[in-house]
């Protein structure tokens, strides 16, 4: 579908983060001008087998790179600047604005990939403005799990196109943080919002989020009854969590000890930037950590999820090399399972319990809250910016319904919502909006260093690998005169036990043998693509109806000349 763009319109499209959670990146464009807000990625699903991160294709970007004034950046979580490694390999020359700690992370981001050098970097805050020769942007402050989060707001001849970023109204944030500046958004709002793109990540929860403060008094609770070790589990990038326990940590006299490499970044990074407050004498090493009473000590590390290698997975496992499980410990997790994670979060669970350690987690425990807003706070950003036209992002589509549906108890009617897709080009002007067509907005997906080389066929693959296993067929074969001159030879891989499977296994061969023969009974000679067909064909066959399993083929023939 050919994009159709008008002179005098603006254009608001989504390379990622509709239709699904991550993987975040918008774009609003007006004539020769872009800006781009966030370059995030996604964590794969269980069926993306051996897969990494999914990235965004980016490019309708590549395609008008010289109309890109600036990447915008609303905050420092993988979702949102997880991809601008793989963007700058592609487009190296765009400017990068954030605020402090998300350019903190940035930059550590760009040094494991050998960019930072080449990149051009800017600090903002929410009194930053960016003006270019058509288009201006301005920022306004939010509150989220992580510090420094920014609402953005572009200023266009036809109008303002505000994006949130991931929100909620947490009117007692904790440490030096500030609330979210509800005059600034009400003021956005008086002068007039032509499109609102909202968070729409907790559209299914009918309340306000409770305030990061609610966790903080349940930690205390908590603290104050556990005599052992506490280890501490929780996102590296929440530095509001870590900043509550490790203050909680101290005022019960404990050390801390920190585990994970990101953990260890997101401590440094917390203190350089001034929002965590945690002196250096309570910052312990291995050696300290084991000669201190039980309860003198809490121990920091990554692994809330269930992630196979950070720390907590490694400690629950035994195989960490410095921490094992004591009969008094106990682990607090300090997150609500990631759709998809939920089984391995489980599983951690259960071999810490098993090690001996008391675990404390789950919504009962008041040990988490989310960072995104509820309905509650969806309607209250709708409130305040009024806008006259509203597309709903950051969600699955459920969740954008649900948040359309806010929108219109909120005075804008259901012909002025958009629930759209990632290459969808919504064109506005002051009194008109409309899909003006569509561009290519795939997955693409990053295996160690490859990236994008991984496509469908492959996946398929490896899912056959996984659920059906592999049979290998080895034979040579003169074509010229039609001889087998050795094999067939079949090796299984995942598919039977050939020890115990003697008497199929030399069926095969027979089947595989005949089927060889028949292909050189014709006048024709037969090529070598024809012979592995016939072998394909044949196996497949006679093992499915055999096992009632459809293993990979893989015919390895040799040419005797």
């Amino acid at each position: 579908m050919a994009i159709h763009i008008k002179n005098n319109e603006v254009a608001v499209f989504a390379i990622g983060g509709l239709g699904e959670i991550g993987k975040n990146m918008y774009g609003v464009q007006f004539q020769d001008e872009i800006i781009v807000i966030d370059a995030g990625i996604k964590f794969p699903e269980d069926d993306l087998l051996g897969i990494d991160y999914v990235i965004s294709d980016y490019q309708y970007l590549v395609n008008n790179r010289q109309k890109i004034k600036a990447l915008v950046i609303t905050h420092g979580h993988e979702d949102h600047i997880g991809g601008i490694p793989f963007l700058l390999q592609q487009l190296p020359e765009i400017p990068i604005y954030a605020g402090p700690l998300a350019l903190a992370l940035i930059k550590s981001k760009l040094e494991e990939h050998n960019q930072l050098r080449t990149t051009e970097l800017h600090e903002l805050n929410e009194d930053s403005e960016l003006r270019f020769r058509k288009l201006s942007v301005t920022f306004f402050r939010t509150t989220h799990s992580i510090p420094d989060t920014l609402g953005i707001a572009v200023h266009t001849p036809q109008g303002i196109i505000v994006q949130t970023g991931d929100y909620k109204f947490d009117l007692t944030p904790v440490g030096d943080q500030p609330a979210p500046n509800l005059q600034r958004m009400a003021q956005l709002g008086a002068d007039g919002v032509l499109l609102l793109m909202s968070d729409s990540t907790n559209a299914e929860i009918p309340t306000f989020t409770k305030s990061e403060r609610f966790v903080g008094n349940s930690i205390r609770h908590i603290f104050e009854k556990i005599e052992g070790r506490i280890i501490f589990a929780t996102f590296a990038s929440n530095i509001s969590r870590i900043a509550q326990a490790s203050e909680t940590a101290m005022a019960n006299g404990r050390k801390i000890a920190v585990f994970g490499r990101s953990m260890e970044a997101a401590i440094a990074n917390g203190r350089e930037l001034g929002y965590l407050h945690i002196p250096d004498d309570v910052l312990i090493d291995v050696n300290t950590l084991n000669h201190l009473p039980a309860n003198k000590v809490m121990i920091l590390c990554t692994g809330s999820q269930g992630e196979p290698m950070a720390a907590l997975s490694r400690i629950a496992a035994g195989t960490h090399r410095q921490i094992h499980i004591q009969p008094d410990d106990t682990v607090v997790f300090s997150s609500n399972p990631i759709p998809g994670n939920t089984t391995s979060v489980n599983h951690t669970i259960n071999l810490l319990e098993e090690a001996g350690a008391h675990v404390i987690h789950g919504k009962v425990n008041n040990i988490h809250t989310s960072g995104h807003g509820g309905q509650e706070e969806q309607k209250l950003m709708l409130r305040l910016m009024k806008p006259k036209y509203f597309m709903p992002i950051h969600g699955e589509y459920r969740m954008l319904k649900i948040h359309t549906d806010l929108a219109e108890l909120c005075g804008v009617p259901k012909d002025r919502s958009f629930i759209m897709e990632n290459g969808d080009m919504l064109a506005l002007t002051k009194d008109s909006a409309r899909i003006a067509g569509h561009f290519a907005a795939d997955d693409v997906y990053v295996d160690g260093s490859g990236v994008g080389d991984i496509g469908n066929v492959v996946l398929k693959d490896r899912r056959m690998l996984s659920e059906e296993g592999l049979v290998v067929v080895v034979a040579t074969i003169d074509y010229q005169h039609g001889n087998i001159l050795a094999g067939p030879d079949i090796l299984s891989r995942g598919f039977v036990y050939m020890r115990e499977s003697g008497e199929l296994i030399g069926q095969a061969q027979r089947r595989v043998f005949r089927a060889i023969r028949t292909t050189f009974k014709g006048d024709n000679t037969p090529t070598e693509g024809m012979v592995r067909d016939a072998i394909t064909d044949t196996l497949q066959d006679f093992l499915f109806t055999k096992t009632e399993r459809h293993p990979m083929i893989l015919p390895m023939l040799v040419n005797a000349q």
